[in-house]
């Protein structure tokens, strides 16, 4: 409102006139005006309460399983120092007879490793990345290696005690890797579901110690060709 006007309206108007004027035009700057009803707050319904605890333990994705490298050393605990074809050399070495789980690897894949001093444009062993996963302040070791099938395997190692702790290995068909912040997003192609991808997040637990699959999502990254969606369901449930 112009600081002018009242003056103006003053002299037209009676006193009382005047002083409801001023009350109705300026009373209400900067005060706090409702938005609107609020939205009831609705709480998660827990459905089948009476299911009864698990009392078998579940499978072992082997999420949480940690090894100390042997033979590496990180002076200074800097895993920039280290070689990181050394680093998947000294794993192979240790355990050639794995073929699954988190030091699982195929036998080609082992044999090229193990050449990659002699043939290193044949080294499956792909360019290292360097982040603090862990929030202590020095970096982890991120290192890929190209498998058959178009699948990469992923594995990280963390720098402690003069060595280095791998403390996260996957394998999968993945299509991207991101650094967002201290978590390592690893995108996979989606088998089932076409113009789809899975996106897990995994993060540093101190607990575990180890990186875990802490968040997973379905994520639509193209549209659907024509005649590939999700056939229609032909009856009710």
């Amino acid at each position: 409102m112009s600081p002018h006007r009242p003056a103006v309206y003053a002299a037209l108007l009676p006193g009382a006139a005047v002083t409801a004027l001023l009350l109705a035009g300026c009373g209400n700057a900067g005060e706090l005006r409702s938005a609107g009803p609020t939205p009831t707050a609705v709480g998660p319904v827990r459905l089948w309460p009476d299911m009864p605890p698990v009392t078998a333990p579940p499978y072992d994705y082997g999420e949480s399983d940690t090894a100390r490298v042997p033979g590496i050393a990180a002076p200074g605990d800097d895993a920039h120092r280290v070689d990181p074809v050394a680093v998947v050399q000294a794993e192979v070495a240790a355990n050639s007879d794995e073929y699954s789980g988190p030091d699982g690897m195929y036998q080609e894949t082992a044999a090229r490793i193990r050449a990659c001093g002699s043939r290193p444009r044949q080294c499956p062993v792909m360019t290292p990345y360097y982040r603090d996963l862990t929030g202590d302040g020095k970096d982890e070791l991120v290192v890929g290696i190209r498998m058959p099938d178009q699948q990469t395997g992923l594995r990280v190692y963390m720098p402690e005690k003069g060595g280095l702790t791998r403390i996260m290995s996957t394998v999968d068909q993945v299509v991207g890797v991101q650094l967002a912040g201290r978590d390592l997003v690893v995108r996979v192609v989606s088998a089932g579901i076409p113009g789809y991808e899975y996106r897990t997040a995994w993060s540093w637990d101190a607990q575990q110690r180890s990186l875990l699959p802490t968040r997973d999502e379905i994520v639509r990254v193209k549209p659907v060709p024509p005649g590939q969606g999700s056939p229609s369901p032909s009856g009710g449930a």
